[in-house]
């Protein structure tokens, strides 16, 4: 028998259309960890991947991220017969005299971050993590709790994690300082951007961190809040503005637009409508919620995302180290248990009892100007064209925030050669190079606007270079026109979706003097030259293998050539389209040169910056 690595997935096999199955899943995820627990319980460490904070600050995270979803499941009566560890590894690990002792907290340090779980838990379910300790041990808990909280916390969706701890205290009976709290609730109010929407920090950057960071605990907290509450009205109120915008990041198949940082907490993008359920606040229709939800996971069924033992690997759609950040551990991935919120509501909550309904046919393309996105829904796939984002602190930060295109059922590339000009997937960015090995992309914009549908961006991929890039939706297809201004002549190369390829020479390829075309086992890509001002040769590259964050082998349609000095205008047009989708005839027809005139009155007219790039850099 030829292992199918699905199958060492613990999701494989569960349907995922009850909350029966949603338990299940829970209970089958966790069980893999249970070796890997230390002696005295407080420490999980599942391999020798290191982040860049020390080995006790891991090991909690193994320990204290689970608690994301076996606390809601416990406290809506689930039955869960390893408490006893946790409320063992929690008394150990806050004992400065124990050996597995988590070690002393410290400004900015990663176990604020795994403290919110633990104290999201002990006020859901303290029978199981307080009540069976000593009073030694509940003094240790107390004062590790109480020490965390006066320490800084990272200036983005980490202040809601003393929060989390707040709620733990007040519902122990324990008394602290409730100012340090209500400065950085003040503070998170200062990241809002109106219509549902936050930034992640005073940082270029808004992505998946919105819904499963600053919403979720926003919604934690409102649930958890005297009704009547200001603040948890008012978190309230912004998930109902966010929940039809963050649809749109769905494709009707239950995946996510594949785009920003820490995407290997996977089914995490979930969180927000488990959220939803758990404040419930039913933002959108409950079948709506659910189905959203629910598809997601069964997305997320499918694929090979575990090792042999069945523990969540580091990667998004298979075990993938490269596209990793250096906060991520071995336990990082188990971020992905807050997708288990809605287990705290009872079979008969309106929730698990509505039917899922499809999703929704939304105004499309659907131009979002906090994000600085326009969405588009394709067969089996959602597509954002985006422009003013970056985040240069994460490795591959270009590639995670500053590509033209992202996309759920194709995600995207992260390169692995920073002298691989002639290997590189480039998919859905512009590369350049002055010596054929290096090479240059968009890493941050100088500016960004968005008009109606379409975006607009000047960038420079060197200080002699200047590129203003336009991107208008054109049916399934996109539309990119480059003017490029540049003091000397230059190789470039420009890519398509990253789609998955065939074992050995089976994928079909078809070139003409201005087009590619590459149909893979499950897809069909094109990349089409509408009149540039310079020729480009047609290219069905085959990047290297573990790049892409969906499917480990791809092809990439590219257009390459040759940049003189002075001005240059690129004007291309790329689709990527499931088979099954198409028609007949193959592809649809490629869309006409658009009018460039036009555009320039529409962004002279209508033009508004993105918001994601008021941030000064």
């Amino acid at each position: 028998m030829i292992l199918d690595p699905v199958s060492q997935n613990p999701l494989c096999s569960n349907p995922l259309v009850t909350r029966d199955d949603v338990a299940e899943a829970l209970l089958d995820l966790f069980d893999p960890l249970l070796p890997y627990f230390s002696n005295g319980n407080a420490r999980v460490r599942l391999d020798a991947v290191a982040a860049h904070f020390d080995r006790a600050a891991a090991d909690l995270e193994g320990f204290a991220r689970p608690l994301w979803g076996l606390a809601p499941f416990a406290a809506g009566g689930g039955d869960f017969p390893h408490w006893h560890r946790f409320a063992q590894g929690l008394a150990n690990g806050t004992d400065p005299a124990h050996p597995e002792f988590w070690g002393r907290v410290r400004d900015k340090d990663q176990r604020l971050v795994e403290l919110a779980a633990i104290g999201f838990a002990l006020c859901l379910v303290p029978q199981h993590l307080w009540d069976p300790q000593s009073a030694a041990a509940k003094a240790n808990i107390a004062a590790y709790l109480l020490d965390a909280r006066r320490y800084d916390y990272a200036a983005n969706n980490w202040k809601f994690f003393r929060v989390m701890v707040d709620l733990a205290l007040e519902r122990l009976g324990i008394d602290f300082d409730r100012a340090l709290s209500e400065t950085y609730l003040d503070e998170l109010d200062g990241f809002y951007l109106g219509e549902g929407w936050y930034r992640d920090g005073n940082e270029r950057r808004i992505d998946h961190y919105i819904a499963f960071a600053m919403h979720f605990y926003g919604l934690i907290h409102a649930r958890l809040s005297p009704p009547g509450d200001p603040r948890g009205l008012r978190f309230r109120e912004r998930a109902r503005a966010f929940a039809p915008d963050f649809r749109a990041w769905f494709d009707a198949d239950g995946g996510t637009l594949a785009f920003g940082r820490s995407m290997t907490y996977r089914f995490a993008c979930a969180g927000f409508w488990g959220a939803l359920a758990f404040a419930e606040e039913e933002a959108l229709p409950w079948g709506a919620v659910k189905g959203l939800y629910l598809r997601h996971l069964r997305w997320w069924a499918e694929r090979p995302i575990a090792f042999g033992d069945g523990v969540l690997s580091i990667g998004y759609g298979y075990p993938q180290l490269s596209m990793s950040e250096s906060y991520n551990s071995g336990g990082s991935p188990y971020w992905a248990f807050k997708a288990f919120l809605p287990l705290m509501l009872p079979a008969a909550h309106p929730f698990w009892t509505a039917q899922e309904t499809p999703l929704a046919d939304a105004p499309l393309p659907r131009p979002q100007r906090h994000p600085g996105m326009v969405l588009l829904q394709t067969p089996g796939n959602v597509v954002a064209l985006s422009s003013g984002q970056q985040n240069l602190a994460m490795r591959a930060g270009p590639e995670k925030y500053a590509k033209f295109a992202y996309a759920s059922r194709y995600g995207f590339s992260v390169e692995m050669d920073e002298r691989g000009f002639e290997t590189a997937a480039f998919d859905n960015t512009l590369a350049f190079s002055e010596d054929g090995l290096h090479y240059r992309v968009r890493e941050t914009n100088e500016t960004a606007e968005i008009a109606g549908d379409a975006l607009r961006a000047r960038w420079r991929p060197f200080t002699d270079v200047e590129v203003e890039t336009t991107l208008v939706p054109a049916g399934a297809w996109h539309l990119r026109i480059h003017r490029i201004r540049s003091a000397r002549p230059l190789a470039i190369a420009e890519g398509g979706f990253a789609i998955e390829r065939g074992e050995g020479d089976a994928d079909r390829v078809e070139t003409t003097a201005d087009r590619v075309e590459v149909e893979g086992p499950h897809d069909v890509a094109a990349i089409v030259d509408l009149g540039s001002s310079v020729a480009r040769r047609p290219v069905a590259q085959k990047p290297l293998p573990n790049t892409n964050l969906v499917v480990s082998k791809t092809s990439v349609a590219q257009l390459r050539g040759d940049l003189p000095a002075g001005e240059t205008l690129l004007v291309t047009a790329v689709v990527a389209l499931p088979r099954a989708a198409l028609a007949e005839g193959g592809l649809p027809p490629v869309p006409a040169m658009p009018d460039l005139a036009a555009l320039d009155a529409r962004f002279a007219r209508d033009g508004r910056t993105v918001s994601a790039i008021e941030v000064a850099p």
